[in-house]
């Protein structure tokens, strides 16, 4: 299994999104719609505070006939947030999404933000090992070196 740090690397989109917590939840859907993300960091200075998500503003904003445009993201964003450390592999990131129902993941390295791995990209990983061990199995079979 890689590592997060490989699967970060390997991300053609680098750019983690943030967000200030006192935005409003219109701001944040806004950029979400802009950028084509599901989900914003949400950060004070340089700590993380939060995340924000489509799933967030669905049930605490539109369920529970909030405004969107005065609510700020503190009142409705997850937290404390999870994370995983860059050491850590495809596997631990898996159980820990499947375990807590998240399908995004900060990755933090000595209290510093220096990614975000999503369910898709833990996926992709996978998919993309998988092949890579029937092409091997395929070359064995065929008495292939």
């Amino acid at each position: 299994m890689k590592s997060v740090a490989h699967i970060l690397q390997e991300k053609p989109q680098k750019t983690v999104f943030t967000i200030s917590p006192d935005a409003s939840v219109l701001d944040a859907v806004k950029q979400m719609a802009e950028r084509g993300v599901g989900a914003l960091l949400v950060m004070e200075g340089e700590k993380l505070v939060g995340v924000i998500s489509e799933r967030d503003y669905a049930r605490k904003v539109v369920l529970m006939g909030r405004s969107s445009d005065k609510t700020p993201i503190r009142a409705i964003m997850s937290s404390p947030v999870m994370y995983v450390r860059p050491e850590q592999t495809n596997e631990e990131c898996m159980a820990l999404m499947t375990e807590n129902r998240l399908r995004h993941l900060p990755v933090m390295n000595d209290g510093k933000l220096v990614g975000l791995v999503s369910i898709g990209d833990l996926v992709k990983d996978i998919i993309s090992e998988q092949k890579f061990i029937i092409e091997q199995l395929e070359h064995y079979i065929r008495g292939e070196r």
